[in-house]
């Protein structure tokens, strides 16, 4: 009677097992991701005397991401930056949009050292970025293809949402400005972002908190 009971209460408790892991990875699949924060931008994409302040807000990020697998998968994002001059330096202002495709990669089973609700997850990937100097210098915009990297810290909330910090580079492969004039007011650098924001469930468990 007893081995009875035992083998029962393991079947109930593998069952609840993997209905747990399956709604886990069914909330995993799509997720939006929206995040705000600060940037700093290389001080070797102005041109001289121009020199941006070393610590700038908004940093603005939106994304949708899917998960192919436990631990592979994939999002599109689309970010928004706000820079300015550093005292002592010429004014201006200029607007940082990038649309970036990043494949992701969920470490958190690789850190098993890691504290029950929290998770590790690394990105990259290559994307597009659109520089708009404002006011004065309005005409001098321009673009250029970037490459993305970066790592997230997530603590989880509940089982459809996450609060998350990102730490992101983003790496600029622009020419030099020509004429140099064209430069003015104008980036072709490099930016560093940092991020808080939260990562809600689109799929998977509509019901649940």
């Amino acid at each position: 009677m007893l081995s009875r009971f035992k083998i029962i209460c393991l079947v109930a408790f593998l069952m609840f097992g993997l209905t747990t892991v399956k709604a886990q990875i069914e909330t995993s699949k799509w997720k939006a991701l929206i995040a705000v924060g600060v940037n700093s931008p290389s001080q070797d994409g102005f041109v001289t005397p121009f020199e941006a302040d070393g610590l700038n807000f908004p940093t603005i990020n939106l994304g949708i991401q899917h998960m192919f697998t436990n631990q592979l998968g994939a999002k599109v994002d689309f970010g928004y930056n706000r820079f300015v001059n550093a005292d002592n330096t010429p004014d201006f202002k200029v607007n940082y949009t990038r649309v970036n495709a990043q494949f992701v990669y969920d470490a958190t089973p690789d850190f098993t050292f890691l504290p029950f609700g929290t998770g590790v997850v690394f990105h990259v990937g290559p994307g597009y970025s659109m520089i708009k100097p404002l006011d004065a210098y309005g005409d001098n915009k321009t673009s250029y293809l970037n490459a993305m990297g970066g790592m997230e810290f997530h603590y989880g909330i509940s089982r459809t949402v996450s609060a998350y910090i990102d730490a992101s580079y983003i790496m600029g492969f622009a020419s030099d400005f020509d004429p140099i004039t064209e430069g003015y007011g104008s980036f072709n650098g490099n930016l560093l972002t940092v991020t808080v924001g939260v990562a809600v469930s689109l799929s998977g468990c509509a019901t649940c908190n």
